[in-house]
C-alpha cells in the first residue's frame, strides 16, 4: 500500500518562494489523493507487492494499468519532490562530485540552470523537468503528466513539478520565475548528490 510521508520541513517553511497554501493543496491534497487513488487501484488490480519503482514500470508497460501508473507515478514524483526542497537551498554551492559531474556533462550550472528552466517552461501542458543519470552521464529532460525517466531507463537526480497547482498560487502563469526561484532557493543540492552516488 502507499503511504504519504510526513513533509521534511514545516509548511510554512519554504516560504517566500512556495507558500504555505501552495504546500496545502500540493502536498495535502493533490499528493495525498495520488496515494488514496493509488491504493484503490493497486487493490483492483490484485497485483504482489513490489517496489514503487517496480511497480511503475509495470504499469507503464501494461496498457490496462495506466490509470494505476498515473497514480503510483506522481506519488513516487512527489515522495523525492519534497526532498529535492529544503529552507535555503538552492544556488550555486554544490557538493564538489556533482558540481564536477554537471560541468564536466552539460559544460557549466549555468548552461545546466539554462536548458532546466528552458525545458521546464517548454513542457506543454502538465509535466515534469529532471536532472538525470542516462547511459552514464547527465542528462535533462521534461516528461509530460505523471510520468518520469524510470520508464525510459533513466535515473531521476532532480526532478521539478511544472504542473500549475505547484505554482499558479504565488507564481500565477509565470512558470519561468518559479522554475528560476526553484534553482536559486530551493533545491537540496545534497540529496541531488546522493541520488548521483546511487547511480554510479
Amino acid at each position: 500500500m502507499l503511504e504519504l510521508p510526513e513533509l521534511p520541513y514545516g509548511r510554512g517553511a519554504l516560504e517566500p518562494h512556495i507558500s504555505e497554501e501552495t504546500l496545502e493543496y500540493h502536498y495535502g491534497k493533490h499528493h495525498n489523493a495520488y496515494v488514496m487513488n493509488g491504493n484503490i487501484l493497486l487493490k483492483s488490480a490484485n497485483i504482489q507487492v513490489m517496489k514503487v519503482e517496480d511497480l511503475i514500470r509495470k504499469s507503464y508497460a501494461e496498457h490496462r494499468l495506466r490509470p494505476l501508473f498515473n497514480n503510483v507515478s506522481q506519488h513516487w514524483n512527489h515522495l523525492h519532490f519534497w526532498n529535492w526542497m529544503k529552507p535555503g537551498g538552492g544556488g550555486t554551492d554544490l557538493p564538489e562530485r556533482l558540481a564536477k559531474k554537471i560541468n564536466s556533462d552539460l559544460g557549466s550550472f549555468e548552461s545546466f540552470a539554462k536548458e532546466f528552466v528552458q525545458k521546464g517552461f517548454t513542457q506543454f501542458g502538465s509535466g515534469w523537468v529532471w536532472l538525470s543519470w542516462a547511459q552514464g552521464r547527465l542528462v535533462v529532460e521534461s516528461t509530460p503528466n505523471g510520468e518520469n525517466p524510470l520508464t525510459l531507463g533513466h535515473y531521476p537526480l532532480l526532478g521539478c513539478d511544472v504542473w500549475e497547482h505547484s505554482y499558479y498560487i504565488d507564481y500565477r502563469n509565470d512558470r519561468r520565475a518559479y522554475l528560476e526561484s526553484f534553482l536559486e532557493n530551493l533545491v537540496n543540492w545534497d540529496y541531488v548528490a546522493e541520488r548521483l552516488d546511487s547511480a554510479i
